[in-house]
């Protein structure tokens, strides 16, 4: 045989090995997929049926009959839950369990886990190591080294500005990333909420983590049990603690600044008005995730939950008004559509056949948030202390049951409003 024959058989034989080599491998590489921070385009054909059946599936799911009103026309979002607070019935849905990256709303997973740890009294001297780790051109309520804070400050700071540097302070007072993310994953699996997966605890874009609306939204109805977790998510403005700097007479001065809410149903914007009835929850927003967002409202008795997950249509605050035409869907469908699912009840509590009740001993760390005051409405003014904090209309304010009761009937619900209490 010629030689160049030869090394072209040998050629061949190489290049085939190598083929039937990727050939035998490719189904364990497909089998456990790397991580991928880039989102797919559509979603799973079958998803969790956590919830109902109808919501493991695709597309949107709404039960429409006579007297329901119609889904808005402009909704955009991959993603995209109405549910009932109290209830837990799942009103409408769009690819409710479809995970997603969560950005910023999974701080509610983080406050939901460690809000019980530390009275608001609590003390904190923040050391260089506290800040390791905080992601580039994260969002940051302005958290200096060497300067003592209240974890009242660093939760204001978690839940108005989306601050990662307050989060990651917590963090480092809580053990550390691994520690509190392996605390925070434990406690979804407790919630039921099994789509989510948290790699980092401030939401800031990680290969592998996911959550899902539907997810987002148990995550949230857990916090808003807890008094603090309601009262800082519903909070508009509010002071926080400056640089220690020399004023001109050579003494050592500490000043505040102000804050504010970047959830813009809560606090207003130039293209979206203050949602009526409002009362929190949380907004977030990376370059992978898009903008995400899980808000509660209160209306005429009713209290719904809606998230919505990446909006495909890029324009300004988006999410916001895709979340507030869902708002008014909601409303006006309560009390006539049929359920398509429903929001499950922590293990916990559905082992127990009782939901737990809120206290301040599980869940309510230090009590009311200091300085803060309930008001008539979302657009609050600023006090003596420069702080609103809006928890619905015509006076109707989350309290908390005397003894933490629960109303009869419902499956979890939230503590029970007080309706159309009068304005002070």
């Amino acid at each position: 045989m010629p030689a160049s024959e030869k090394t072209v058989r040998r050629s061949l034989l190489v290049a085939s090995a190598v083929l039937l080599s990727t050939a035998l491998t490719a189904p364990a590489a497909l089998a456990a997929p790397k991580p991928s921070t880039t989102p797919s385009a559509t979603p799973p054909a079958n998803m969790s049926v956590v919830g109902g059946e109808r919501l493991a599936k695709p597309g949107t799911q709404v039960n429409l009959a006579a007297g329901v009103p119609v889904l808005p026309k402009e909704l955009s979002a991959r993603s995209w839950i109405v549910a009932d607070a109290e209830s837990g019935d799942v009103l409408a849905a769009h690819n409710a369990h479809w995970r997603l990256a969560p950005a910023s709303t999974l701080k509610m997973l983080f406050a939901d886990t460690l809000l019980p740890k530390w009275p608001g009294t609590t003390t904190h001297r923040v050391l260089t190591s506290d800040m390791a780790g905080v992601g580039p051109g994260s969002s940051m309520v302005g958290v200096k080294e060497n300067e003592t804070y209240t974890v009242h400050d660093l939760w204001l700071g978690v839940f108005l500005r989306s601050g990662n540097d307050a989060v990651h302070v917590l963090t480092a007072m809580n053990g550390g990333v691994e520690k509190t993310v392996a605390e925070m994953n434990a406690h979804a699996k407790e919630l039921q909420a099994l789509d989510t997966t948290a790699v980092s605890p401030d939401g800031y874009d990680a290969p592998g983590q996911v959550s899902s609306a539907y997810d987002l939204t148990l995550i949230a109805r857990s916090g808003l049990q807890k008094k603090d977790f309601r009262e800082y998510c519903s909070t508009v403005r509010a002071q926080f603690p400056g640089e220690t700097k020399k004023n001109k007479k050579g003494k050592r001065v500490r000043g505040s600044f102000e804050i504010q809410n970047t959830n813009r149903l809560l606090s207003g914007d130039y293209d979206v008005p203050v949602y009526q009835g409002i009362a929190g929850v949380k907004n977030g927003n990376t370059t992978n995730a898009g903008a995400t967002f899980t808000g509660v409202a209160e209306r005429d008795g009713k209290v719904l939950l809606v998230t919505v997950m990446n909006p495909q249509k890029k324009e300004s605050n988006e999410v916001y008004k895709e979340t507030a035409r869902l708002f008014d869907w909601g409303f006006a469908a309560a009390g006539k559509v049929e359920p398509v699912g429903e929001l499950v009840p922590p293990r916990g509590a559905a082992q127990a056949g009782a939901a737990p009740g809120p206290s301040a001993s599980s869940g309510e760390a230090g009590g009311t948030v200091a300085g803060s005051r309930p008001v008539a409405s979302a657009d609050a003014g600023g006090g003596a202390d420069g702080m609103g904090v809006a928890l619905g209309v015509a006076g109707g304010v989350l309290v908390l049951l005397a003894g933490g009761a629960f109303l009869v009937n419902r499956r979890w619900p939230l503590p029970d409003l007080v309706r159309r209490r009068p304005r002070p």
